[in-house]
């Protein structure tokens, strides 16, 4: 079946992708649950605010339109475009998404061994999660391993969900919760956000700019008027947003790093300014102590 356009619309029979979704959300009520009994034993407030409780499923629904609807057929079998489509939305929205939804509280039970501990900081590291991201995605997209996704259903969502995966590992240093596995500050965190999506971007640019089509897979409807490199160049094109949604990161972290440098720079100026102080009193005693130690009678040295 397939609408005016030409484009299927038929829905998708992903009983893995469906069972991952349906556990990713087991897993976070329980966590929920527990995190509130905890807190209620210990008197505090709501371990996770509505907003992020919303921010989490918003993240998984969108998961669920991009796994679990037509436009995963499409994708599958008509446009590489719908692909990029998918991948865009499950790496740069439903990932930081779910991410910010965990706050510290739920994910607390990871933190409370010494190995759990040390691998989170293992895995949390900046630099191994730029790199198994941009390894991972470069890849699947190998024409070879692209190419047998795109023959096995189970296959290609595999290929998704692991994307999906290590960039949750990839917005860690920018949204994860857990302070300890924190490894840099402002200015790193620019940097990191600048030079994390560099290899993404450059092959943004060749899938707009090469003469060839690389996935002659796809069966482009006719009715749609473009070609199968159109459809690859637009694609490419799409694949640039993340570098975009980068720049939009950038910029309140560097405002906040200048902020943070500010209250710094105050806090230096107020410790100065009380050392100054506190001299200029130690000083004033040491001077008014001579000046009682030289009246007659008080210095305790005889008169003539």
């Amino acid at each position: 079946m397939s609408m005016p356009s030409g484009l299927s619309n038929v829905w998708p029979w992903s009983p893995g992708s469906l069972t991952f979704l349906i556990l990713l959300c087991v897993v976070y009520v329980l966590g929920i649950r527990r995190a509130q009994r905890v807190a209620e034993r210990n008197g505090m407030i709501t371990p996770v605010t509505t907003v992020r409780i919303i921010a989490f499923f918003g993240g998984v629904l969108l998961m669920a339109l991009m796994l679990l609807t037509p436009i995963d057929t499409i994708a599958r079998t008509q446009l590489f475009l719908a692909h990029m489509i998918q991948i865009v939305v499950l790496t740069t929205f439903c990932a930081p998404l779910i991410l910010f939804g965990c706050s510290e509280a739920l994910l607390k039970p990871f933190t409370n061994t010494p190995v759990a501990r040390g691998l989170g900081r293992i895995l949390t590291h900046p630099v191994l999660d730029s790199l198994l991201f941009n390894i991972v995605f470069l890849l699947w997209h190998s024409p070879l391993f692209y190419h047998l996704a795109l023959l096995n259903p189970l296959l290609y969502h595999v290929e998704l969900i692991s994307i999906f995966l290590v960039s949750l590992f990839n917005w860690w240093p920018l949204v994860g919760s857990v302070q300890e596995w924190k490894h840099y500050g402002y200015p790193a965190q620019i940097v990191y956000t600048f030079f994390d999506g560099l290899p993404i971007d450059i092959m943004a640019f060749i899938y707009v700019y090469t003469g060839g089509v690389i996935y002659p897979y796809y069966h482009v409807p006719p009715q749609l008027g473009i070609s199968a490199a159109t459809d690859q160049s637009a694609a490419g094109a799409l694949l640039l947003l993340p570098g975009v949604v980068d720049f939009i990161v950038m910029t309140p972290l560097f405002f906040k790093w200048l902020g943070y440098m500010e209250q710094q720079m105050r806090l230096s100026d107020e410790r100065r300014q009380r050392l100054a102080e506190a001299r200029e009193a130690a000083l004033y005693e040491e001077v008014e102590e001579e000046e009682i130690d030289e009246l007659p009678g008080i210095s305790g040295a005889p008169e003539a």
